[in-house]
Parts: structure tokens; sequence; C-alpha cells
């Protein structure tokens, strides 16, 4: 379904004022202590404004929408630091569900996605991390009658510990395959990783001989589709946390008097304020432009999608990290929201895949 600039726009400011009011930075933190990581009533909320559905077409309850109004919606999670299964759930395994699964996966699958009630997530990469073919390492062999049993360890495996509709991509004999595992299966275990970042929960999932449904017949094509998505919005995310965390500073840089005047007015800040709205103005650039490349159906989206996996994921690292600087030491405490932007920053740099597997994405598709 295509929707005006206005009603994007639209679509973004609703989100972003429920998070307003629903995913303070007191909110924040309260969640990602708590045992799920994760408000489940807030979820089902963002769920009712179609956020869970946006991916999902109409058909199976879903919103149907592309890749411009997920790259718009991640902006207003992004800047509010929502802590909660929108990548793995409304991105990740929605997205794959639609490109590698059957009608009836579809309808039996999406709608507990679209309406919060189910949450989804996708094994995908071995310990290396990379994201790409040669980092899966789930093995599926046919088992009895149309089942597979799954024998491999995933990682980095997004909200891992709260899903409920578990996805695996494996090797075959023939490529890759996409795999439904129940929760409660025998032989399946998941184990909570240390994160730097509590916003962002990781498992490694354990699969011994473990039974598994295939969906559908599609192989790596299919997870690239969703991958490349889980991209554009995690690109939004950084955008979107990018720009507040500088708007925080440059308050901070108008309120806070030194030798009788505003900070801000010292040259140094100046010039130092001037540089970061130049990482925010590009990053936004970039993460637009790719979700604007991948609806068109693009033959540059590969390189779009690469130049923002690495342009958004510095310059939030880069602005984060600064921003704490021109604090001074008020931001190097726990208290201060700073430390949450950074660590999601941190987080972004090496998730599905890091920014130096984007920027080689990137460079090959300029021939480099």
């Amino acid at each position: 379904m295509t929707i005006s600039v206005a009603e994007r726009a639209e679509l973004a400011a609703a989100v972003s004022g429920l998070l307003h009011e629903e995913c303070t930075e007191q909110d924040v933190r309260r969640t990602m202590s708590s045992d799920d990581g994760f408000d489940r009533e807030l979820w089902r909320k963002l769920a009712a404004q179609g956020v869970a559905g946006l991916l999902v077409d109409a058909r199976y309850g879903g919103v149907g929408l592309g890749a411009r109004e997920l790259e718009a919606v991640a902006e207003a999670t992004g800047a509010a630091l929502l802590p909660a299964p929108f990548l793995s759930s409304a991105v990740l395994a929605s997205a794959l569900i639609g490109a590698a699964g059957s009608d009836e996966d579809k309808q039996r699958l999406l709608p507990g996605l679209v309406d919060g009630s189910s949450v989804g997530t996708v094994a995908v990469t071995g310990s290396r991390g990379t994201w790409a073919p040669e980092g899966v390492a789930v093995r599926a062999c046919p088992g009895e009658g149309p089942d597979y049993t799954l024998t491999g360890t995933a990682h980095y495996v997004l909200h891992g510990q709260v899903a409920d509709l578990i996805l695996v991509v494996a090797r075959t004999d023939g490529g890759f395959g996409v795999f439904q595992v129940a929760a409660d299966a025998e032989g399946f275990e998941r184990t909570a990783a240390t994160v730097f970042d509590q916003t962002v929960p990781l498992s490694t999932f354990t699969f011994d001989a473990v039974a598994a449904r295939r969906l559908g017949t599609a192989g790596w094509d299919a997870v690239q589709q969703a991958l490349d998505l889980a991209v554009i919005a995690l690109a939004g995310e950084q955008v979107g946390g990018t720009r507040r965390i500088f708007e925080i500073t440059v308050d901070y840089l108008k309120t806070r008097i030194q030798f009788g005047r505003p900070i801000g007015s010292f040259q140094a800040l100046k010039h130092m304020a001037a540089d970061l709205l130049l990482q925010v103005e590009s990053a936004t650039s970039a993460a637009q432009h790719a979700a604007a490349e991948y609806d068109a159906g693009s033959e540059k989206t590969s390189g779009a999608i690469g130049l923002a996996g690495f342009t958004c994921a510095e310059a939030y690292h880069t602005t984060a990290m600064s921003a704490i600087q021109m604090h001074g030491g008020i931001a190097f405490t726990w208290e201060h929201p700073a430390h949450l932007y950074l660590r999601r920053a941190r987080t972004g740099l090496q998730l599905l895949g890091g920014s130096g597997l984007h920027r080689e994405r990137y460079l090959s598709s300029k021939g480099a």
C-alpha cells in the first residue's frame, strides 16, 4: 500500500506521541531491568497503531506498508530508546515469513505477530556474527515425514528469551532453509547473553536434533530480503537516536553557564555542534534514501542499504561519544541519559553484521 508523505509523517508522529507518554527515560530504565526486558502492554498499544504489522499484508491483518514507513517509525522508536521486540518481531520475523512462508504459514503465524500477542525472533548467525551465508552454523537434516531436525548453535538472537515464535535459518543439502521450532521443543536450549546494552537483549540458541518444520521452499534470497529491511529499520533507529542525543546536547549547551555565559557560545563547542549536525543530516539522508531505493525496487538498493548500514551506525556512535564529552563530567554518570544512547550506539556498530560488513557491501556495489 502506498501512502503520502503527509500520511507517513502522521504515522511517525502518532508513534512518537505514544512513546513520549509511555516510554520516558524512567520507563526505559525500569523496563530494561525487568524479567521480560520489554513492556508487553506498551507493545500491544504499538501493535494497535500498526507498528507490529507495518510490513504485513492486509490479508493477514497487517497494514502492508513499505520500507519508507518502516524507516520513519524506526526513527521514532530509536529516539525513545524503545526496549521492545521491534526489530526481531515486527521486522525480521514478519518479513521472513512474508518472503519465505506459504499462504498457510502466513495465515497461521502472522496474525499473532500483528496484534502483539505473539513475539517472534529469527536465529540467523553463528558465533562470528556475520549475518551472511557463511556465518550460518545450524544444520537441517530430513527427519520423519515432512519434518526436519536442527543441530548447531545460533548467536546474537534478538529478544530470544521472550520469543514464542522461533524461526531458524539453517543449512540444507540444497542450500538454506527457514524453519520453525516450537518454543518448548526437546533439545532446544536458549541462553541469555551478557549484553552491553540492556535495551537490546540477545540470546544464544542451541539445537540438539530439534524437530523443526520448514516454511515454504525459499532459501537465502528470502533471508536477505528480511535482513535488508532489518538494516533499514536499524538505520532508522540510529537516525532517531542520533538526532535525539544531539538535541539533548544542544539544549545543554544553551543552558549550562560558565564564566557568565552559555557554554554553547564558546567557539570550540560551536564547531563541534556544527560537525555533529552534519552527522545527523548525513545519516538521515542515507537511511531515507535506502528505504526509498528498496521500495522502488532499484538496482542501486544493495549499495544504498550498505551505505545506510555504516553511515548511520558510525554517525550515532560519533554523536553519542561527542555528547558525553560536551556534557562534561555529568554525562559519565549512570544517571544521565547520554549513557543509554552511547550503549545503544555501540551495540548498533556490531548488530546485523556491523558497519564493516555494510561498508564492504557498499564498495562491492560500486565495483571496488
